[in-house]
């Protein structure tokens, strides 16, 4: 089970239950589900590269955070296993003919993990507190399009917008937070990131720094109990630990790397312990521009960076063809996504030549000089990912060629965040996204949402853009949203404030004793309180 709680995460890794998916043991997994009748028990272990930040997930920007929180709150609506929305903390909810009013009719037996009942109360304080300025939250911009939440009784919930607004509904997929908890006080010195408190179908347990979140099943679930008693997040910033873990039984899901997929899975022991997955992630990696540093303010030096770029070595030599091109920030399949884009080729005698006209002339052991400078940047990632490091790697070599000197920096994940990221203190990045269904980009690309803590980190600011995402959100005419995108996706691929790389394939894998799995086109973890192990397997 996942909540659609935020529509854009600055991704840690590969996500495991987003988009359409298949497994190599399908059959096998279904015929050993009915095997055994489902049983209460045991506990999955999830191997997790970062560190979660924080467990209030409107102030969280990362994935580490709400892979975590997705499974301790709730948002009014989610998106169920074919990708539609659907109710989940709403019982029902209904939409005015115009698309300015929704109604959210409440579920009536939810009850918070301390016992308190929820209530409308809940949904107008957590609304109250995203639009709070004193808020620090990369979130609020969706809400500021509310004209008014009223709650009729404790049951109800009226949203009304002053214009259409296209991503209305799915935005209520954000966690809904305790009212009699939080309210009155300052959401940022609160104990409830640490120690959260959700109606979720798992209940936090212990957090300890640095090595495991543990969370414990919540009894009183309103959709049922899960079957699996515990739900750990244990932290291993290397993916190569991970798996050594993953086969000694210390790990039983984790995202394979794509020569762990390719090369290092394919045994009849291995088959035999474990069930593995792959499907097109909802994600694209891509090297990120610092635009209020003087070399990337100059558009020639972005576009000869990605004209020097073999992408398809890319996902031959990281992916093992497992993922394709990015061109743009809409992943292919998606209806927003622009066909007939122009990704700048591979072609390093046209990078040499924008370089050139940018001033940069060949110097000292080949490499290029301007007013006595080298052409010299650093690329920061986050640690543990061994996929972005090759990468960042193989980059680096094909720049060396065009005479570009670059350099890797690999930062732990939460200072990369605090200190690099939220800071603006970076030259280039190479990160990732996880999108969401709908392809409103507002917050990443809008030049008002710059500012420390939200998701325009690189500074990017372009008018037209500006408009054309006010124009595709403020509509619910397809032709006309696809249109607006279209342009969108055309402007960012001649300016290139980031080279788009690539979109992964998505590669889980979890123990074979776990059964109920159900590939869907939203992934294997739209289900997860139906996941069990059979008595007689049971580990712990």
């Amino acid at each position: 089970m996942i909540h659609q709680t935020q529509r854009w995460l600055l991704a840690l890794c590969c996500g495991l239950l987003l988009a359409a998916c298949n497994s190599d043991k399908q059959q096998v997994a279904a015929s050993r589900a009915a095997d055994a009748p489902a049983a209460i028990g045991d506990t999955l272990v999830e191997g997790t590269i970062g560190e979660a930040s924080t467990l209030l997930p409107i102030l969280a920007s990362d994935s580490a955070s709400h892979s975590v929180a997705g499974q301790i709150y709730n948002g009014l609506i989610k998106y169920d296993k074919n990708l539609q929305i659907v109710g989940d903390l709403a019982e029902s909810y209904q939409v005015s003919p115009d698309g300015l009013t929704i109604t959210f009719r409440l579920h009536r037996n939810v009850r918070w993990h301390d016992g308190a009942l929820f209530s409308s109360r809940d949904v107008l304080y957590t609304y109250r507190v995203i639009i709070d300025p004193k808020t620090p939250t990369a979130y609020s911009e969706d809400f500021k399009q509310v004209a008014a939440v009223t709650a009729p009784d404790s049951s109800t919930v009226v949203v009304r917008y002053r214009s259409p607004y296209a991503p209305a509904l799915a935005s209520w997929g954000t966690a809904i937070l305790p009212a009699h908890l939080l309210e009155g006080q300052d959401i940022t010195r609160s104990p409830l990131a640490r120690k959260p408190i959700g109606t979720g179908p798992f209940r936090f347990k212990e957090w300890v720094a640095g090595q495991k979140i543990v969370l414990e099943a919540n009894p009183d679930y309103f959709e049922g109990r899960p079957y699996l008693d515990r739900y750990v997040y244990r932290v291993i910033p290397d993916t190569s630990t991970m798996y050594m873990e993953l086969k000694a039984g210390g790990v039983d899901m984790m995202g394979l790397t794509p020569v762990q997929y390719a090369r290092q899975t394919g045994t009849r022991q291995f088959k035999g312990q474990f069930n593995k997955y792959r499907y097109p992630s909802n994600g694209y990696l891509y090297l990120g521009y610092n635009l209020r540093h003087p070399l990337f303010k100059d558009v020639r030096v972005r576009r000869a960076i990605t004209a020097a770029i073999n992408k398809d070595e890319l996902i031959q030599g990281v992916l093992f063809g497992m993922g394709q091109k990015a061109a743009g920030p809409i992943v292919p399949g998606r209806w927003a996504n622009n066909p007939t884009l122009q990704d700048i080729p591979f072609d390093p005698a046209y990078a040499k030549r924008l370089l050139a006209e940018a001033g940069w002339q060949p110097g000292q052991g080949g490499m290029l000089y301007k007013n006595g400078k080298p052409l010299r940047f650093t690329i920061l990632t986050n640690q543990g990912n061994q996929q972005r490091l090759m990468t960042a790697q193989i980059i680096q070599q094909r720049l060396q060629q065009v005479g570009v000197d670059v350099r890797i920096r690999v930062v732990e994940w939460a200072a990369f965040l605090k200190e690099f990221i939220d800071k603006g203190n970076f030259e280039v990045v190479l990160l990732a996204w996880m999108t969401s269904q709908d392809p409103d980009m507002y917050d990443i690309w809008h030049s008002s949402k710059t500012k420390p803590g939200e998701l325009n980190f690189i500074g990017y600011n372009n008018p037209e853009v500006d408009r054309l995402l006010e124009e595709g959100r403020s509509t619910f005419a397809v032709d006309k949203r696809k249109k607006a995108y279209f342009r969108i996706q055309e402007i960012l691929a001649q300016e290139q404030p980031y080279t788009f790389l690539y979109v992964p394939d998505a590669l889980p894998v979890v123990s074979a004793r776990v059964r109920g799995i159900e590939p869907a086109p939203a992934g294997i973890g739209h289900n997860i309180i139906k996941w069990y192990v059979p008595k007689q397997e049971q580990r712990y």
